[in-house]
């Protein structure tokens, strides 16, 4: 994908429900448009109503970008061939944008590099208000309109000069999940490991029965391990702050000024992060647990992880190799493993933080989640093609089929409560508020870098000698909390 950053850049503008432009993908390389042919745009298009005005574009083609996961396990090829043969009388084709799905559409769309339909978490996309670079869509007029919960649509909603838009639909609901492997567990788990008598380990409903079982395990074998997760990954690290009344921003996640990473109790969560660290090894400092959770807990080194219910079908693909490897059938592999690869809600937390606490009082974990979904480019010639897209892809065939090849959890409730199985249980989260979005403000981009920071010393402190670790009680850690929080005040304010 190419890029021209170092070029000043101007565009077509036209008032789309107050915001938007109408450059479009098509446009000539480098081409710059002159204030005098902004102007004329707007007063020729006639803001809005010219914009979505239900009079599809015939004979275009538009690019669409999808996220990896989708592309690989041929989902997006089925997706937009359907889509084809539907629009076909229109000779409106969508194809594969064949771009990076981190792409910078703010640097990329003005010289048409990228792409008309873009698919995104919700704080990618709306990322993208402030240069105006995507549409406020007319949600109203799309069939899954309302199908999807309010608590979605939150999500790609903006407010300007006191009004409301939206600028993205929904598509799927994302949040930390924990996986695990059945064949795992102990062989007398249901006489040790169930308490309760309700026949579910209870290593996989409360985080001290995964720390117990997570020193045990290693200590039968030191090549295996329990639970394992990166505290560098401040995505799912923050849930434990938030379990103990930690949160982004003020304000509903609309405040900037307002860093909540300290707040409440938050340093039980950081202590929580640090007892789990202690029964990891040390690639639990940086990225390398994320990225070979899957080949790890398909072998067999690690009992369990957190990840999102998008990567499902990429964790039964490494289990059913490792059973291959072991001598049985393709289908006999495939059968094995969606029979022992678990997904379910996280496991509670003690209210005190304490890991190593008998009978504790046990509190919901709450998990940063966010809602994946399609926005239209600001810069696409067929903007009434691409909402049809939109409005195809989100219904309730496309996304009954998204969530069986991929695993994820539908936005639609109708589809969601015909899927079953982890989609409600997310719903369920979502609903009591124990999944916590995403703020949908530009400002998120600055929790990362000081977040990682964090977590990355923390995660460091259980592999430091006795005499050098950093966070010795859980005033160090909320010291340690106030500090990034005000580094991400800073990255805000100070040193924008």
């Amino acid at each position: 994908m190419r890029r021209r950053n170092n070029r000043a850049l101007a565009m077509f503008t036209a008032v789309v429900l107050g915001m938007g432009t109408l450059t479009g993908c098509g446009q000539k390389t480098g081409e710059e448009v002159s204030g005098e042919k902004q102007a004329e745009e707007t007063k020729e298009t006639g803001g809005a109503a010219a914009v979505f005005n239900g009079e599809l574009e015939q004979n275009v083609t538009i690019q669409v970008l999808e996220n990896d996961t989708a592309i690989s396990k041929g989902y997006f090829a089925e997706l937009i061939q359907a889509f084809n043969e539907a629009y076909a009388e229109y000779g409106i084709t969508a194809v594969d944008a064949n771009m990076d799905q981190y792409l910078d559409l703010a640097n990329d769309g003005p010289y048409g590099y990228g792409p008309d339909v873009l698919y995104q978490a919700n704080d990618v996309i709306m990322k993208y208000v402030d240069g105006k670079h995507i549409y406020p869509l007319p949600v109203e007029k799309l069939e899954c309109y309302d199908k999807i919960p309010e608590a979605a649509w939150t999500a790609y909603k903006t407010e300007i000069s006191g009004a409301s838009y939206t600028c993205g639909v929904p598509v799927n609901v994302q949040a930390g999940m924990l996986y695990y492997r059945k064949d795992l567990l102990p062989e007398n788990w249901e006489t040790e490991w169930d308490d309760n008598g309700n026949s579910v380990p209870d290593m996989v409903e409360n985080w001290n029965d995964m720390y117990a079982f997570s020193l045990e395990r290693h200590a039968q074998d030191s090549s295996k391990y329990g639970y394992m997760k990166s505290l560098y990954d401040v995505y799912f690290s923050s849930g434990f702050l938030f379990s103990y009344g930690a949160y982004a921003f003020g304000n509903n996640n609309t405040d900037p000024g307002d860093i909540g990473f300290a707040a409440g109790e938050a340093e039980k969560g950081a202590w929580v992060l640090s007892q789990l660290a202690s029964a990891m090894n040390e690639e639990c400092i940086d990225d390398t647990i994320t990225t070979n959770a899957y080949s790890k807990l398909g072998d067999g080194s690690y009992f369990a992880t957190i990840s999102t219910p998008d990567v499902y079908t990429t964790f039964l693909d490494e289990l059913i190799l490792s059973y291959e490897s072991e001598g049985m059938s393709e289908a006999e592999a495939e059968e094995k493993a969606k029979e022992n690869l678990v997904m379910t809600s996280l496991p509670k937390l003690p209210a005190s933080g304490d890991l190593k606490e008998e009978n504790p009082e046990l509190i919901d974990t709450k998990a940063m989640g966010g809602i994946n979904g399609y926005a239209i480019s600001a810069y696409t010639k067929a903007p009434n093609a691409c909402l049809a897209f939109v409005d195809f892809a989100t219904g309730y065939e496309r996304m009954v089929q998204r969530s069986q090849l991929l695993g994820i959890a539908p936005a639609r409730e109708d589809a969601a409560e015909d899927v079953g199985g982890t989609s409600k249980l997310l719903y369920q989260n979502l609903a009591s508020g124990n999944i916590i979005l995403m703020p949908s403000i530009s400002e998120v981009a600055q929790i990362w870098t000081p977040g990682q920071t964090f977590f990355t010393d923390l995660a460091k402190d259980s592999f430091r000698p006795e005499g050098e670790k950093q966070y010795l009680d859980k005033e160090a850690m909320k010291q340690g909390l106030e500090k990034m929080s005000k580094e991400i005040h800073d990255a805000i304010f100070t040193l924008k």
